[in-house]
C-alpha cells in the first residue's frame, strides 16, 4: 500500500531484491551436471543449493525484508481508466478475411497416399521390366534395393544379384512401399503450389531432381553400390513412378482451403467471436 512521506511524496512497499533464486539455481544445475562430470561438482551445487535455500527464506523469515519505491507524482501518473460503454464488435468466422492463404485449394491427404501406391506398382512392374531385359532376371534390381541395407548384397557377385533371395526380396518390398508412400504424400502437398503442367512436373522434373540428388549421395555413402546401379534405367522407373503418381494426384477432386479462418476456430477451441453471427445462428 501506498504511504505518504513528510515532503509530501507517496511510495510504495515492494519485496527487496534478492539473488537468492538465481544462486539456488545455480546449485541445483551444478548438483545435476556433477551426474556427468565429477562427484566434486555435485558436493559443490548441493552445498551451493543449501545456501541459497537459506538465504532465501531469511528473506521472508520470520520478517519479510521490503523497501520503499517512491511513487511518481500525481500529475504525472496515468490517468484512471474510465469504463465505456460503447459496443464491441467481435469479428466472425467469414467475414472480413485479412489474408489470403495460398493455394487456395489443395489435394485431400489421401490423394498423396494413393498416388504412391499407384506409383510403387507402376514402377515395381518397370524395374522388372527392365532387369529382365538387361540381366534376364527380375531379381536384379529388387536385389540391388535391398544392398541398400544389407552390406552383403552390395558387394555381391552379378549371379548372386540375379538370384532370388527371400530377406532382400522383403526388404526391398518393405522399402520400396514405404518410400512410394513418402514420396506420394509429398507430391499431394506440393503439386498444389504448381500452377499448371501437374504431370510434367511430377513425372521428369520432380523425378529427374531426386535421381541426381541420390547419385550424388551414393557417390560418397557407398561407391561400389553407387558404380552397380544402372543410372540411365534407373532413371526410366522413376519418371514412371513420377508420370503414374502425378496423374493419379492430378485427377483427384481438390478441396478449398480456409482462407480467413482464425487459427482458434480451426482448432476447435469455442471462444466469443469465433462462432457463427446471431443471422445464422
Amino acid at each position: 500500500m501506498s504511504a505518504p512521506r513528510d515532503d509530501g511524496s507517496e511510495s510504495i512497499r515492494m519485496p527487496a531484491p534478492t539473488a537468492w533464486p538465481m544462486l539456488l539455481a545455480a546449485g541445483i544445475c551444478l548438483g545435476f551436471a556433477g551426474l556427468v562430470t565429477n562427484a566434486i561438482v555435485t558436493v559443490t551445487g548441493a552445498g551451493l543449493a543449501v545456501i541459497a535455500a537459506r538465504g532465501w527464506i531469511r528473506e521472508v523469515l520470520p520478517v519479510q525484508h521490503l523497501e520503499e519505491v517512491e511513487l511518481r507524482p500525481a500529475a504525472l501518473r496515468a490517468r484512471d481508466v474510465l469504463p465505456s460503454t460503447a459496443r464491441v464488435d467481435h469479428l466472425e468466422v467469414g467475414r472480413d478475411g485479412h489474408r489470403m492463404r495460398l493455394p487456395i485449394e489443395i489435394h485431400p491427404w489421401t490423394a498423396g497416399l494413393g498416388g504412391g501406391l499407384i506409383g510403387a506398382l507402376v514402377m515395381a512392374l518397370v524395374a522388372a521390366a527392365i532387369g529382365v531385359a538387361t540381366h534376364g532376371s527380375p531379381w536384379y534390381p529388387i536385389n540391388l534395393l535391398a544392398a541398400t541395407v544389407m552390406p552383403s548384397l552390395s558387394g555381391a557377385g552379378t549371379a548372386t544379384l540375379e538370384a532370388f533371395d527371400p530377406t532382400a526380396f522383403g526388404l526391398a518390398s518393405v522399402i520400396h512401399l514405404l518410400a512410394s508412400l513418402l514420396v506420394g504424400a509429398l507430391y499431394g502437398l506440393i503439386l498444389p503450389l504448381v500452377p499448371r503442367h501437374h504431370v510434367l512436373v511430377g513425372g521428369l522434373v520432380a523425378p529427374l531432381f531426386w535421381t541426381g540428388l541420390l547419385w550424388a549421395v551414393l557417390g560418397v555413402l557407398n561407391p561400389a553400390l553407387n558404380g552397380r546401379i544402372e543410372w540411365p534405367w534407373f532413371v526410366l522407373s522413376q519418371v514412371a513412378f513420377g508420370l503414374a503418381v502425378g496423374w493419379f494426384v492430378s485427377r483427384r477432386e481438390k478441396i478449398a482451403t480456409l482462407q480467413d479462418v482464425p487459427l482458434a476456430a480451426r482448432a476447435g477451441i469455442e471462444a466469443a467471436g469465433l462462432g457463427p453471427g446471431r443471422d445464422e445462428a
